[in-house]
């Protein structure tokens, strides 16, 4: 009897919400709200088109089910009046329709209806998209109209920039990865004017401090983003690569109290969004909180916080194991690689506003600025891109006695490290071997978070542990020191400087 109960509520696209039918439940009018909520049966329905020709296999969902588009494009969903969206995963080869910088992949429900027709126009690209290239911006975090102003007039000219130093006709989207501004939602016009600046689409994920805080529930903390920006969870296709965005910021009801969780909603349609990509692809997940990241570990905690990583992550990582997997996160204002198992990798980015737009650099040294990913194929390729600096720009080197533990050594901040990483030091030219990495504050942090110089704005700022720290003790009639820092793909960034003139800037 269960089974067939169960069978009646996925016919009614109500499987994923947990109901179980109770005797008499059928008979309810369809209008009438359960516990202040219309589960009514809503049929959807449309065609995804392209050039006036139907487009097949497309994945259309309402964040709920999926179901794929047929030889002329046609699709049919059995959802419920729950449902805000009836929205499509891009396919590969086509353009991201967008506004000004921002993605317009949904159809919002009407209210009331029981039939909702939507129907999709694809454009189709020029070029091929096997190789493309894509940024994530992690907590632009504006305040005020001043942060605003930074975010106009050095973040998305920034961005301008690099996307103009490649080749014409390079494909670039970005990912704003949540706290795009900071409880202000004033502000989040400012935000689009800088995502339209830097002329390229963009897609959005919500972070706590994009949330109605007002709200009794998680479910109603998301209605401002949506109402800008549509549906917090979702996915879309470049080239080879299949790209979700997820919504992990979970908030509990109370001011600014949240923790990092996936519902069940959302595991339920991950599972199905995925069951369309082809086992051993590349699957890029971007989400606000971090699944997981070590700085308990450099803290000595006995385990991280709730609201610091993602609790159920365990669940995310079973529905991730059958792909090559890439996970991009912020919120920490830190940069750091994790790494779970062979086959996830997750980028916690440092962040666009730094240390909340006090300064040139983020909690542990990192200068503010974001993520660049270069795809070829399933294959990612990536670099820090600080803010108004090259690209080449991906170390700091710091003087003998910078860190007041270690008086005898200088210090170099190689902020994108990983394992694979190669830090390396020469004296005077010749080749001294690989430097030690420690665990400690990093120096420009101190000296700008820390004691009498710390920000007037924002006096809770304070440096960070980090584990992206070397170190090498130069001989006392050392004039010269190059730092050397080859990273996975071989590319190899240098700093030479006479050890006179070394300072913490």
């Amino acid at each position: 009897m269960f089974q067939k109960r169960r069978s009646f509520l996925k016919s009614l696209g109500l499987a994923g919400l947990g109901l179980t039918l109770t005797p008499g439940a059928l008979q309810a009018s369809p209008k009438q709200p359960a516990n202040g909520q219309d589960f009514s049966p809503v049929t959807l329905s449309g065609r995804v088109q392209s050039g006036g020709k139907g487009v097949a296999g497309v994945a259309v969902t309402d964040g709920y089910n999926v179901v794929l588009t047929d030889a002329g494009g046609k699709y049919e969903l059995q959802s419920n009046a729950t449902a805000d969206f009836v929205y499509l995963s891009t396919p590969r080869g086509y353009e991201f329709s967008n506004q000004n910088g921002i993605t317009r992949f949904y159809k919002r429900i009407e209210a009331s209806r029981r039939r909702f027709k939507a129907d999709f126009e694809l454009q189709k690209l020029t070029q091929d998209d096997t190789r493309h290239t894509f940024v994530v911006w992690a907590d632009p975090q504006i305040i005020s109209k001043e942060d605003a102003e930074e975010l106009k007039t050095k973040s998305a000219p920034d961005l301008k920039q690099l996307v103009a130093s490649y080749p014409s006709g390079t494909l670039f989207h970005g990912i704003g990865c949540g706290d795009l501004v900071w409880d202000k939602f004033e502000l989040f016009e400012d935000y689009q004017q800088a995502l339209a600046i830097s002329g390229i689409p963009f897609f959005q994920v919500i972070g706590n401090h994009d949330m109605n805080l007002d709200a009794r529930t998680d479910e109603g903390s998301t209605e401002k983003f949506k109402e800008l920006f549509g549906p917090t969870y979702y996915s879309f296709n470049r080239g080879e690569v299949h790209y979700v965005v997820l919504d992990d910021v979970f908030f509990i009801g109370t001011a600014k109290k949240y923790i990092g969780y996936l519902t069940e909603r959302q595991l339920a349609w991950l599972e199905q969004d995925l069951a369309t990509v082809k086992p051993g692809s590349t699957v890029v997940v971007s989400l606000h909180i971090p699944a997981y990241t070590n700085q308990h570990t450099r803290n000595k905690e006995k385990e991280p916080s709730l609201g610091g990583v993602v609790s159920n992550r365990k669940e995310l990582y079973r529905l991730l194991q059958p792909y090559k997997a890439h996970i991009m996160s912020g919120h920490t204002h830190f940069n750091e690689k994790v790494f779970e198992g062979d086959n996830i990798i997750e980028h916690v980015h440092g962040t666009v506003c730094g240390a909340w737009w006090t300064g040139p650099i983020c909690y542990d040294g990192t200068p503010s600025g974001y993520g660049v990913y270069e795809v070829e194929g399933p294959e990612l390729k990536w670099y820090y891109k600080s803010t108004g600096l090259p690209k080449d720009h991906q170390l700091r080197v710091y003087p003998v006695g910078a860190l007041e533990e270690r008086p005898q050594h200088l210090a170099a901040n190689v902020w994108n490290w990983d394992p694979s990483w190669k830090i390396e030091w020469l004296e005077d030219g010749k080749p001294m071997g690989e430097m030690e990495r420690i665990t400690a504050l990093d120096p420009l942090s101190v000296e700008l978070h820390l004691g009498a110089s710390k920000p007037s704005r924002h006096k809770w700022i304070e440096p960070h542990l980090t584990d992206h720290l070397f170190l090498a003790q130069p001989s006392a009639t050392a004039k010269a020191i190059t730092v050397q820092a080859t990273d996975r793909f071989g590319q190899v960034y240098k700093v030479t400087s006479n050890l006179s003139e070394l300072s913490l800037k």
